[in-house]
This record gives structure tokens, sequence and C-alpha cells, in this order.
């Protein structure tokens, strides 16, 4: 299998971290990509009309992308652990997905504002209201922490996670753990398992 692959990418993240839950990272080869919002490149765009990461290559040729597409692919290809198969536990799991890439979705906008839109347009108040949604969304986690807490370890969770950790590493002005201790507790403990605790790189 072939992912094109950005170190700072919170998608490509959770999609490297979910194969290496299900064991199967050491069969992604990682090519080169220079996704941007602007810039947009064309070697991703020939196989993926969004020009976005990630983009992932199988080995009988097929092309698949977004996130969450190729994140149920492994999950099938691995033995599917981390998606239930059906009921109510099913889509419990996928919607805690959609709130951890609905944080990530938001703070990527944030993030855009600041990198990709020149100075003199670039709009404060957008950057609040788009960050807002991701301390929005901590917010109700923490007032609802049975859907974190314990030692469950699927989609849903490990979404939420790579979304903390994007807003660690764009984010810190919000210092999110002293707003969310609770929440600070539960990721200090959730990001010792070793999928969460990987780097990757284009060898």
């Amino acid at each position: 299998m072939k992912l094109y692959f950005s170190p700072f990418s919170p998608y490509v993240r959770k999609c490297l971290v979910t194969a290496s839950e299900l064991g199967l990272d050491d069969r992604i080869e990682l090519l080169v990509a220079n996704a941007h919002p602007i810039n947009r490149d064309q070697n991703i765009i020939a196989i993926n009309p969004l020009g976005k990461v990630p983009t992932l290559i199988t080995p009988d040729g097929h092309v698949l992308y977004d996130s969450r597409v190729i994140c149920e692919y492994f999950n099938e290809l691995g033995g599917g652990s981390l998606i239930p198969i059906g009921g109510p536990a099913r889509w419990d799991v996928l919607t805690m997905q959609s709130l951890g890439d609905g944080i990530l979705d938001a703070a990527l906008l944030a993030r855009y504002e600041e990198v990709a839109r020149p100075e003199s347009l670039r709009w404060s108040e957008w950057r609040t209201a788009q960050l807002s949604k991701s301390l929005s969304s901590l917010t109700f986690l923490s007032q609802n922490f049975h859907l974190l807490e314990g030692s469950k370890v699927d989609l849903g969770t490990l979404s939420i996670a790579c979304a903390l950790w994007y807003l660690d590493l764009r984010f810190a002005e919000l210092e999110w753990r002293l707003r969310f201790p609770k929440i600070a507790t539960w990721y200090a403990e959730f990001s010792l398992r070793p999928s969460l605790g990987k780097t990757w790189s284009v060898e």
C-alpha cells in the first residue's frame, strides 16, 4: 500500500495511528506530498481530484480518500476491531470520529487563516470562530466524559486523540489542558499507547 504523506497532517496521522493499532503500518509505503490549499500538488491531483492528503493506493490499485474511508479500509483489512460491525455501538464510534474530525476541520481553517491567507486579508473573528468550534467540542466531551473514560480503544477515541495532538502542535495558546483537566488526564494516559507515540517520515 502507498500513502501520500505529510508529517504535520492530523488526518494522515489518524490513518497511520489506525494502521499501527491494527498491525498494518509496516505494510505502508509513504509517498512525499506537498498538499497545500493554494499551491496544490499535481501528483496527488492526478489520482485524487481533491488533491488532498491522506490519499491511499491499495495493492490492487484502488485509490481511497479521505481519512474516514482509509481508516475503514484498514479496519477491515486488519480484522475489524476498531469499528463495531453494527448497532448503536457502531454509530457511537462513527459519531465520535466525526467529532474528532470536526475539531480538526475547524482548527485547520484557523491555521489556514494564519499561513495561507495574505496578512492584509486575514479575518481574526473568523479564526476565533473556528477555534471556538474546537473548544465547544471539548466542552461537550468534558460534560459527557463517559464517552472517553475507561480503556476503550476504537476509531472514535483515536480520532479525538489525534485532534488533541494537532491542537498541541499548532495552538498551544489555547491551553486546552488547563480548561479541560479531565480530558487532559485521559489524554495523558491514552497517548501512552505505542501507536500514539510513533512518528513517521519518508525514508
